[in-house]
């Protein structure tokens, strides 16, 4: 027989809608995001960092899920129609795409709680008794039972999902609360330059993961007060959560990893090094984000692909990968790739080295390249002989983006004005011959 307290969190779950904020765009990443909204970039091999909110819904037995959408959107409504697109109004469940439909005004999404705003009369059809708002752009696995079950017990209108992180990395980047013993929010700023410590944690504070739990009338209430401020913001940090922290019970929910002490695995992924960084954890012996759990699956759209290929083995010509993680359908051949994340279909071509890079899908990188801690784009084609990560002055004459810690981005329309310059300049040595 099921417990009393999985019965009772199973129904908080079946009264939860969830709305995923998923139209940011993600321009931290630069290239990355030219074409795709940032919860369609690739993450971890196989999947799209949108999986992971998604994922926790479900898992968590949260079936009824909406997706805002803005920008650059289609690959991210393609990817959510492939891998979500199976569940059944029906039986009480849908994953449903939400994009900015202008329901009341001319105006596209102007903020988080203007996202949520215009498709209250798609909640309201739904009769939810809670509402969860989730940031669609953060990697992470969370049980939101526990967090519904927090909000009730505790007589919250509104509760704030934290975790704890460097004063440092939270300035200008996340919003800062400030709570009492019982975890009421007394402050809330929104990305401040200094934020405050925590009592007894200098040089740690309490920064909010972008995710909330609502009442539903409540939501609506103070949704339509913000709606007729015309100085509002239309955001949930910078304007509802201060508005209403006096007069209303908000609660901060502080995220923790029942299994492990100490933080949980928790990462924004919004710029090239931190993508780069979060993607290189998951090639450790024994990473934090234990993608392989079968109690917790991070679903995704796959395509049917042939297992990964390592073929010739001579001295001077091996197919391997070490300390990597690869992808259905690549082809590693007479290559060797060290500390690498290759998602699908990536195939590398003989007397190339691969070290610390993450490579994305249907890349093909042609013989005798030299590429480290690189980022390669989607269907990039590396030309023969390419040396990448090993000289930021000449990556970046090449029209490659280096980051702030020599993280090099390669993007295809990079790759094509490269070929033109190489073409040029090859016309010149000619002419000069």
């Amino acid at each position: 027989m099921p417990s009393y307290e999985n019965r009772y969190i199973s129904n908080l779950t079946r009264e939860t809608y969830a709305l995923i904020l998923a139209g940011g765009r993600g321009s931290r990443l630069h290239e990355l995001t030219n074409w795709r909204a940032k919860p369609a970039v690739y993450f971890g091999g196989k999947h799209r960092i949108i999986d992971f909110p998604l994922s926790n819904c479900i898992n968590s037995g949260i079936r009824r899920v909406g997706i805002a959408t803005q920008y650059k959107s289609h690959s991210l409504i393609r990817h959510v129609h492939r891998a979500w697109g199976h569940f059944k109004k029906e039986l009480g469940e849908s994953v449903e795409i939400l994009p900015a439909s202008q329901r009341y005004g001319e105006d596209w999404y102007c903020g988080t709680a203007d996202a949520v705003f215009q498709n209250m009369d798609i909640i309201r059809h739904e009769l939810p008794k809670y509402v969860m708002i989730l940031s669609g752009d953060h990697v992470y696995r969370m049980d939101y039972g526990a967090l519904l079950a927090k909000h009730v017990e505790t007589g919250a209108d509104m509760t704030v999902c934290c975790i704890e992180v460097a004063c440092d990395e939270a300035a200008d980047t996340f919003g800062v609360m400030t709570v009492d013993e019982e975890k009421r929010v007394k402050r809330f700023d929104e990305k401040p330059k200094m934020p405050s410590s925590i009592p007894g944690k200098p040089g740690t504070c309490l920064a909010s993961m972008g995710n909330y739990v609502f009442n539903t009338d409540f939501l609506f209430e103070q949704l339509k007060k913000d709606a007729e401020n015309e100085g509002s913001g239309r955001d949930f940090g910078h304007d509802i959560i201060p508005a209403i922290i006096e007069e209303h019970n908000v609660f901060a929910f502080p995220f923790r990893d029942p299994g492990h002490e100490g933080q949980p695995y928790w990462r924004d992924v919004g710029t090239l090094d931190s993508f780069w960084e979060a993607n290189m954890e998951l090639v450790m012996p024994e990473p934090q984000l234990d993608l392989y759990d079968p109690t917790w699956p991070i679903w995704t759209y796959q395509e049917q692909l042939p297992p990964a290929k390592f073929i010739f083995d001579n001295d001077d010509r091996r197919g391997m990968a070490v300390d990597s993680t690869v992808s259905g359908g690549c082809i590693i051949s007479g290559s060797v790739v060290r500390k690498s994340l290759l998602f699908s279909n990536v195939h590398i071509r003989s007397y190339c080295v691969i070290e610390e890079s993450v490579i994305l899908p249907g890349a093909i990188i042609q013989r005798n390249c030299r590429i480290r801690r690189a980022i390669i784009d989607r269907s990039c084609e590396v030309p023969a002989g390419v040396e990448i990560g090993y000289d930021r002055k000449a990556d970046e004459e090449n029209g490659f983006r280096v980051s702030k810690k020599g993280i090099v981005l390669v993007t295809r329309e990079m790759l094509t004005e490269l070929s033109k310059k190489l073409e040029r300049l090859e016309r010149e040595s000619k002419q000069l011959a």
